[in-house]
């Protein structure tokens, strides 16, 4: 016999038995079904994870600190863990780096008319703020040359406030004044433009900070992550006002001393892991959002195997079912058998039928649990998202996608299936290759 015939043959001895057949199938369906909604769950994990770790900041980022005074080496040399030029040389020719800036914070306030504000100024160069991804809002990035030039977090223009009218900033408010037109002034003194009650201490009277000319060029559009309330400046910007301020104060400047911190930017996120391990062994610390999104991974694969290996156990149950179905349709179908044999049918066709049979419901179980298993993704991702929100939220997750369905799962569960099918098949088949032609003539 040809494939076509046995293939023919195979799905009508199928329906001739339509309830063993039918409650096979249903135990395959309920396997797959088992299999792909439980790695769904553990995929939508994982994703929510993740969402949740980019709200809080670019996964592509390294923050890089002093090393502490322990040493390591940089280009063959120890090194006591000062971040100057030299050191952030080295970190830029890591592969995988497409940028390197040092980073300067500081409080300072800002002026408009007679509105203030207090924030934490980030000084960084110009191209790396570029490469952050920042959303505008309105207006534009910081450009080379901008050294007083300023791009708000998208928080902080509703922070300013008349001092002589209210005693403090409002958060998420509705912003008094327009930090982009209007004329803006930075300075280091945290007292700047407050009444005699507002002031701080009587020493701060006494210090005179130098007061500069500064211009509001953006507004980022953020929502979540920490850029919403920073301020970021050049950081020349930054270094100038930080060497007055110190003047001003009459304290000791600090020359070549390197710098407090660093950020790296990574281009490809699967390079961020390395490059930390590689600043660490110059003998700087390092950390990153993908270290915790790492953790949160390995938690979501955990609770993926574990999820998975109950759906597996389904299935491997569904493939007891179809060898039970297999082994008792030869014992119904003996002298069907013995008939073939005598009229010459060759045995391996004889096996193949079998096989045939127990594929067909493993693949016909396996398309039906797949369709299946992408309704109820759809009905957790819609109708059910608050209940099993609150049920992941538990466990950490509880994002906007509960369940997710790769490609490759479905292939991957459709194959799985049929193969199991072929396998429970694979003994009643050679049964019944083996079995004898007279003798089961005979017992008829």
């Amino acid at each position: 016999m040809n494939n076509r015939d046995l293939i023919s043959l195979a799905f009508r001895n199928l329906l001739r038995r339509k309830t063993r057949t039918i409650l096979a199938i249903t135990g395959v369906v309920v396997g797959t079904c088992a299999i792909i909604v439980m790695l769904s769950i553990g995929f939508g994990l994982s994703a929510s994870f993740q969402d949740q770790i980019e709200s809080y900041g670019n996964l592509h980022l390294i923050d890089v600190y002093r090393g502490g005074g322990y040493m390591g080496m940089m280009d063959g040399q120890a090194t006591d863990g000062i971040l100057d030029d030299k050191a952030l040389l080295a970190i830029e020719n890591i592969k995988g780096v497409e940028a390197v800036s040092p980073r300067k914070q500081l409080y300072l306030t800002f002026a408009i008319d007679k509105h203030i504000a207090q924030a934490s100024v980030v000084g960084l160069k110009p191209e790396i703020l570029e490469k952050l991804g920042y959303e505008l809002q309105e207006g534009r990035l910081l450009e080379s040359g901008n050294k007083f030039d300023v791009v708000f977090g998208n928080q902080v223009p509703s922070w300013f406030y008349n001092p002589k009218k209210t005693w403090g900033s409002t958060w998420g408010g509705e912003a008094q004044v327009d930090v982009i037109t209007s004329k803006l002034i930075v300075t280091a003194d945290t007292s700047y433009g407050m009444n005699q009650r507002g002031r701080q201490s009587s020493n701060e009277d006494k210090i005179d900070y130098p007061v500069y000319k500064a211009k509001g060029v953006g507004i980022l559009a953020n929502l979540n992550d920490e850029s919403s309330y920073n301020v970021y400046m050049s950081l020349e910007g930054v270094e100038t006002i930080e060497k007055d301020a110190a003047r001003a104060r009459k304290e000791k400047i600090a020359y070549n001393k390197g710098y407090d911190s660093a950020m790296v930017y990574v281009g490809n996120i699967n390079d961020v892991e390395d490059v930390s391990n590689a600043i660490r062994e110059m003998g700087f610390q390092s950390s990153s959002l993908n270290d915790w999104l790492k953790s949160m991974q390995e938690t979501a694969r955990m609770i993926q195997g574990i999820l998975g290996g109950i759906g597996a156990i389904s299935l491997l149950v569904a493939a007891l079912g179809i060898t039970n179905t297999m082994i008792m349709s030869i014992y119904e179908r003996t002298k069907e058998i013995g008939i073939m044999k005598v009229i010459g049918a060759n045995l391996e066709d004889i096996r193949k039928m079998f096989l045939l049979e127990a594929g067909m419901i493993g693949f016909i179980g396996g398309v039906a649990g797949i369709i299946i298993s992408y309704i109820l993704s759809l009905l957790m991702n819609t109708v059910l998202s608050g209940i099993m929100s609150v049920i992941l939220g538990s466990i950490g997750g509880g994002g906007t996608t509960v369940s997710i369905i790769p490609l490759w799962v479905a292939a991957g569960a459709l194959v799985f299936s049929t193969t199991i099918g072929i396998l429970a098949g694979y003994s009643p088949a050679r049964r019944a290759m083996r079995l004898s032609a007279l003798q089961s003539l005979k017992n008829e």
